[in-house]
């Protein structure tokens, strides 16, 4: 089956805009913190936490740790964090690149759950309206109501997000 773009929806200038606004919600949010566990979900929302990480240390003045979520697609209860770091009592953002089900990221909450966090935040630079789990998005870049058969694909090269496009 072939899918035509119906277009982008995010060029790299629009994503960089929206990551230094999510910065200044999370820094106003977290104003007084010692520390962000900022935790990109493996693949696109890796890239994302990377960017939002970048911007942060631009304007809050706190310790960050950079961590990636690993999510067996196949058996999504199988989660596991790249590095031991220590979560308990501690302000985790959960950073992916689309949120369309909210199933992902409702998964990749049980690496954090058994050492009780302070909190756990959400981000997404696109979110989609059609949740079918109880995830609310806490940071979002762009909020875009889609039909069912639409698809939203983030493109990366290397640390760069090159845009998001409506499909």
């Amino acid at each position: 089956m072939d899918t035509v773009a119906a277009g982008p929806i995010l060029t790299t200038g629009d994503i960089k805009r929206k990551l230094r606004r999510m910065a200044f919600e999370i820094a106003e949010r977290n104003s007084g913190c010692e520390a962000l566990i900022i935790a990109g979900i493996a693949g696109n929302g890796e890239v994302v936490a990377k960017g939002i990480t970048r911007e942060l240390e631009q304007i809050i003045d706190c310790r960050m740790d950079l961590i990636t979520v690993f999510i067996d697609k196949e058996n999504p209860l199988t989660v596991s964090l790249e590095q031991e770091v220590e979560l308990h009592q501690q302000t985790i953002i959960l950073v992916d690149d689309v949120a369309n089900s909210g199933r992902i990221m409702l998964y990749a909450l049980k690496a954090f759950l058994g050492a009780e966090p302070k909190s756990i935040q959400t981000m997404v630079l696109v979110e989609r309206s059609h949740k079918l789990f109880p995830i609310q998005i806490d940071y979002v870049g762009l909020s875009i109501a889609t039909t069912l058969q639409e698809h939203i694909t983030v493109k990366t090269t290397g640390d760069l997000i090159e845009g998001a496009w409506l499909y």
